[in-house]
């Protein structure tokens, strides 16, 4: 990601007040591969979910950044609520996992740039 190769984060420690204030830009670009895979997956009449470890209060630059860089549709944007401070992000995102396959969700298929997208639990593939 570019936060990380401007702001050095490839050799030092997550800084979250640099990286909050980068989301709230609203200039994060689109991974050329996972948007291709995006629009594949549209065609075939899949849903797409979103589960970001972004905060609630990021909510509107999020969208706005999505659409302007090619997704424009999905089912659902779930961003981190403020009850999953101090947990981790893949506890975060496997148990949201699991409140969508309650729902009825039938998962398969998560892709994402980071670890917390692929681990954990809630996956049916």
């Amino acid at each position: 990601m570019l936060i990380y190769m401007n702001e050095n984060f490839r050799v030092e420690p997550y800084n979250a007040t640099s990286f909050n204030k980068w989301v709230m830009e609203g200039k994060a670009p689109a991974l050329p591969e996972s948007l291709k895979l995006y629009n594949q997956l549209l065609s075939l009449g899949i849903k797409a979910v979103f589960i970001t470890g972004r905060s609630e209060y990021q909510r509107s630059v999020t969208v706005s950044n999505l659409k302007k860089v090619g997704y424009h549709t999905w089912e659902r944007l779930i961003l981190k609520a403020s009850s999953y401070s101090g947990k981790t992000s893949v506890e975060y995102k496997s148990n949201e996992r699991k409140k969508l396959q309650k729902k009825g969700y039938r998962i398969i298929g998560n892709i994402g740039d980071q670890w917390s997208d692929l681990l954990g639990t809630g996956r049916q593939w």
